[in-house]
């Protein structure tokens, strides 16, 4: 099954936000996907145990399944598996990672701090990929048409060898949503419309 993981080793860059609406683009189109956390803070875990008891009714997404001596494995039904991955990756767990990614999206916003973070990361992926096929790519949020940030932001990722497939607005459309265990693809196409315009390579890549 596809093994798709969000990374990044600098917090707060949006990657809980990056998992959770892929998981719900993935259930929408009617895969059965599972969410899962490698991070002790288990933010997904929280999110989905929101999402049950909010709007039930929902395209389901699955959590790990937890067997003896509390060893966690992805549900026999699941057919795609996205995680969602701790600030500080690295070392050990970063390995283990990426032995069994398919494809690693990373999301950085536009910051001096999350640049410098992901420039030293896309230096670790490349060596850890080493004989891996692992198709790496980027994701720019919370982006802000028509700043300096921004335009810095384009700048540094033309430099990178990774593709950028995506570019998601700054909006409280994430934050909402969130907060009741949703997703863009949760309610009306009419109110999230340019959010979802902004997914649609996003979604192609991912599928």
């Amino acid at each position: 099954m596809p093994v798709i993981v969000v990374a990044n080793p600098k917090g707060g860059v949006g990657k809980s936000t990056l998992a959770t609406n892929i998981a719900g683009c993935l259930a929408a189109a009617g895969r059965a996907v599972m969410l899962g956390d490698v991070d002790r803070q288990q933010s997904s875990r929280q999110w989905l145990d929101q999402r049950a008891r909010v709007a039930p009714q929902l395209p389901a997404i699955m959590g790990w399944d937890v067997g003896g001596g509390d060893i966690v494995r992805p549900p026999k039904t699941a057919t795609h598996v996205v995680l969602d991955t701790p600030a500080g990756l690295h070392g050990r767990r970063l390995d283990a990672v990426m032995k069994i990614a398919d494809r690693l999206l990373i999301p950085l916003q536009p910051s001096l701090f999350d640049i410098q973070a992901t420039h030293a990361f896309v230096q670790q992926l490349r060596e850890h990929r080493r004989g891996q096929v692992v198709k790496l790519a980027l994701v720019g949020m919370r982006v802000r048409e028509h700043t300096r940030a921004n335009e810095q932001l384009h700048s540094y990722l033309g430099t990178l060898p990774l593709p950028v497939v995506a570019w998601l607005r700054d909006t409280q459309n994430y934050v909402q949503l969130a907060a009741r265990g949703l997703t863009l693809w949760d309610v009306a196409p009419s109110r999230v419309e340019r959010d979802l315009e902004q997914w649609a390579p996003l979604s192609a890549w991912v599928a």
